[in-house]
């Protein structure tokens, strides 16, 4: 091994295996290791692949000197970039979502990187989406070239040259189970196929979230709309199907919700003192849903993304926690309301519907406003103050399609939010809030008045 490096990029690579004691204890029968990839200089996995998609991208002539490279990026994959970039004497301009925290954000721009923060409720096909800003811009400056992580197939081969081997020698091969945050696909689809080649009994557990298509597309083959939704955890999960995602390599896909895997990653933090990101904690939080699975004597692998200093203006605040209701509090809670039957299951119409079609359901269930979708993905909102005003200045607008006249979407939040929460969300612009039972798979509406009765 050199003792010194000549740059910044010989250092990616090579990152600690490290046992899991306090967390699965008692509860996992399996030895539980993770893979830190927060030791790479960009504290993320997305070091390697990044590195590969560039020297890939310069041996095709796709990425020539002085030229720019363009991302839509979380954050992490930018910084990887970022990192080579400045080493080789790249120009980087990257797009992401406001979803992703600010941390993210400023450090990007700390290695000279251009950021475009782009809107996270919007089809990868509209035009203000990260992935459509992104492909523009390439199209509009010189001399640019965009490293699209999710379709280069680059990212998958990085992690099959480099992280499988380096895993299956730390393990000495012995290895059962390897769980993995499912995003772009790269790192599950590469080192897995590299372990399958080397034991094909090795079962690969893809981590997901709810809000997005990867495990009903894997279990049916279907790429259900209907499954996508807003949701909070970072890294994981896509509204669609990236190159990457080798589904013939990944045996199970395991939904983890926004809570469990933010309580998981604080909780890795305070037992086992690994400072790492919020997709660690989503892989944790399903290796213990997957417990049944594992036996004594297996050994299973979990890689751990990313850093906890990306996050500490999110999972690691306890106001930002208790402002999402993953904090526990005492008092009544949004299922509270929805077991007692004073809240709905949620009624929709699609954007394209004539306004006549929502002033009929709304007046069938009573309902003061309604939710709006577009194939099934919600959009917007409409309330009855809204219609009545809208009816008032045109009566023919009952014959316009609703997303005419639609206000935003509804709040959308946990179903273990509490109530005395869910007040605070109900405003004069926001007369509704809607509760999502991850694990039945159904949203509800909260309205003022619901709370209102709860209260008083």
């Amino acid at each position: 091994m050199k003792k010194i490096a000549d740059t910044i990029l010989d250092t990616i690579g090579n990152t600690p295996l490290v046992r899991i004691n306090r967390i699965t204890n008692g509860v996992v029968r399996a030895t539980v290791l993770v893979k830190l990839e927060t030791f790479n200089p960009g504290n993320s996995i997305k070091d390697r692949m990044a590195v590969k998609m560039i020297e890939d991208a310069e041996r095709a002539g796709k990425l020539k000197p002085g030229g720019t490279i363009i991302e839509g990026t979380s954050g992490n994959t930018g910084m990887g970039l970022a990192i080579v970039a400045v080493v080789r004497g790249y120009r980087c301009i990257f797009t992401t979502t406001d979803k992703q925290s600010k941390e993210k954000i400023d450090a990007l721009k700390a290695f000279g990187a251009e950021v475009i923060v782009c809107p996270t409720n919007v089809d990868p096909e509209d035009p203000r989406s990260y992935y459509s800003v992104s492909s523009r811009l390439e199209k509009e400056i010189p001399d640019s070239w965009k490293a699209n992580q999710y379709d280069n197939l680059s990212n998958t081969a990085a992690h099959y040259e480099q992280t499988g081997p380096e895993l299956w020698e730390q393990a000495n091969g012995r290895i059962d189970h390897l769980v993995v945050g499912v995003g772009t696909g790269g790192t599950i689809s590469g080192v897995g196929r590299y372990l399958k080649e080397r034991n094909p009994k090795i079962t690969v557990w893809g981590i997901d979230t709810y809000g997005s298509v990867f495990k009903k597309y894997k279990e049916t083959g279907v790429f259900d709309k209907n499954e996508i939704y807003p949701y909070i955890t970072e890294g994981i999960g896509e509204d669609f199907l990236p190159r990457n995602v080798d589904f013939d390599v990944v045996d199970h896909f395991e939904k983890v919700t926004d809570k469990d895997a933010a309580l998981m990653t604080r909780r890795i933090a305070r037992e086992e003192g690994i400072f790492a990101g919020n997709s660690a904690g989503a892989a944790i939080a399903g290796v213990l849903q997957l417990k049944d699975h594992f036996h004594d004597g297996e050994v299973v692998v979990v890689i751990f993304h990313d850093h906890g200093s990306r996050y500490l203006g999110k999972m690691y605040n306890d106001d930002w926690m208790r402002e999402k209701g993953f904090l526990e509090r005492t008092g009544l809670t949004a299922r509270d309301l929805v077991v007692s039957g004073m809240s709905g299951e949620m009624l929709a119409v699609e954007a394209t519907d004539p306004v006549a079609k929502a002033i009929k359901l709304m007046s069938e269930h009573d309902f003061s406003q309604i939710a709006i979708t577009r194939s099934r993905r919600l959009v917007g909102s409409l309330n009855e103050s809204r219609l009545y005003a809208e009816l008032v200045r045109n009566p023919d607008v009952k014959t316009e399609p609703v997303e005419t006249i639609m206000q935003p979407a509804f709040p959308f939040v946990d179903i273990s939010t509490p109530v005395e929460l869910l007040a605070t969300m109900i405003t004069p612009e926001n007369p509704a809030v809607l509760v999502r039972d991850f694990k039945t798979d159904k949203t509800f509406i909260i309205t003022r008045s619901d709370v209102i009765r709860v209260l008083s």
